[in-house]
């Protein structure tokens, strides 16, 4: 079967990289996290003390992203790759509340975005990958054989991160989940470079009364379509 490139783009906690990892685990793609690797900067950022919640040095950060090393291994007993920071597994670190409200202002320094890119599409420059992040049909992979815009309503996507991080432990309340969604939104859609839009010829599916299993049956009918005409 002829492999392809499958773009998912989209506003936070809609459920991308769930959606992702079926895709590629179903297909046997690569899958790429884009939101781990921005996620991992911020993380780096946080712990070298470049932004709190006072202030951020973005000059310090630039200059310090030679220094910075992303790298996705493979995890058999999870069944999908998880992010190391310079040889370090910092999965679980970099899914906190904490991290979540910085990443946006991280991501929209244009140095960390050409960084990160130019590494995401030497990772799919041979296809047969599934890709999810805020600007992957748009800017990454332009000319993806599928995209795919996913979105779902703010209350809905705290109400699902709030669920999620209660079963990890975190003491968060959902009007902080909610806070941290809305503010993520507005910073990715409003950002001067790549920010977060709905490519042309992507296909929207809003995931606010859909299931797992049911948005995965509709988007790899959609896949099987573009393969047969691809």
């Amino acid at each position: 079967m002829k492999k392809i490139t499958i773009a998912i783009d989209g506003f936070s906690s809609t459920g991308k990289s769930t959606l992702a990892k079926q895709l590629a685990k179903e297909l046997e793609y690569v899958y790429v996290d884009t939101g781990a690797m921005y996620r991992a900067v911020a993380y780096f950022a946080m712990q070298n003390k470049l932004i709190t919640n006072e202030s951020f040095d973005k000059k310090a950060l630039i200059e310090a992203l030679p220094n910075i090393q992303l790298e996705f291994k493979f995890n058999a007993d999870l069944g999908f790759a998880e992010m190391y920071l310079n040889g370090e597994n910092v999965e679980k670190q970099i899914r906190t509340i904490e991290v979540s409200n910085f990443v946006s202002k991280v991501a929209e320094v244009s140095e960390v975005r050409s960084k990160l890119v130019e590494q995401q599409q030497e990772m799919g420059k041979n296809k047969g990958i599934v890709m999810d992040g805020r600007d992957i049909g748009t800017v990454v992979f332009p000319d993806a054989e599928l995209k795919i815009f996913m979105t779902a309503s703010a209350e809905t996507r705290a109400q699902r991160r709030f669920d999620e991080l209660q079963q990890k432990g975190d003491n968060v309340t959902y009007e902080e989940v909610l806070k941290n969604v809305m503010d993520r939104d507005y910073v990715d859609t409003h950002r001067e470079d790549s920010p977060l839009v709905i490519a042309d010829d992507a296909i929207e599916i809003d995931n606010s009364y859909l299931n797992k299993e049911e948005q995965f049956a509709a988007v790899l009918e959609l896949i099987n379509d573009v393969v047969k005409t691809a």
